[in-house]
């Protein structure tokens, strides 16, 4: 993928970041439950590069509160934190997993990029956004439990999102 559809659909995945929580914030509790902020995030960083996927996680949290207060600031450098680290971790990973089944390089992709995306946004929220005031049960519960729904959602879809767009001729790398 050259430099121009790169940047292109990193653009697309920003402006999703913006519109996706105004979408799921609708339903109660739809931002903890869906986690919309993260699909295009890890989508940009699995279909682009880890730079691009770090940008997308940085700047996608950060122009969603200019733009529609959401996340507060409380919340803003925490998730920008945790979205960054998923975007690099993401596109990180589709470099460097080199299977021969393509689903197989997505779905390692994108476990290891929810995991590091976590223990990178537990640990920053341990030692510098709530010190002293942060547990291992709040990180268990606030990573894994509350937002499940999501992280099912975000195995299932973002490889039939993947596979779409491959399909599509939008992927250099063809499903398989």
């Amino acid at each position: 993928m050259n430099l121009l559809r790169k940047s292109l659909f990193t653009a697309v995945c920003l402006a999703l970041c913006v519109v996706l929580p105004m979408a799921f914030h609708a339903i109660p509790n739809g931002g903890v439950l869906f986690s919309p902020m993260h699909f295009p995030v890890l989508l940009c960083g699995i279909l682009t590069s880890w730079p691009f996927g770090l940008l997308c996680g940085i700047a996608g949290p950060l122009l969603s509160s200019l733009f529609t207060g959401m996340p507060g600031p409380p919340m803003l450098v925490p998730m920008m934190v945790e979205l960054g680290s998923y975007g690099a971790a993401a596109g990180f990973m589709m470099a460097v997993v080199k299977t021969r089944n393509v689903t197989a390089n997505v779905l390692v992709s994108l476990i290891v990029a929810m995991l590091f995306g976590r223990i990178t946004a537990g640990v920053a929220r341990a030692f510098i956004f709530a010190r002293g005031s942060y547990s291992l049960p709040v990180w268990i519960s606030s990573y894994f439990i509350s937002c499940l729904p999501a992280i099912i959602m975000q195995l299932v879809l973002i490889p039939v999102i993947y596979k779409a767009l491959s399909i599509a001729g939008f992927t250099e790398r063809k499903i398989g």
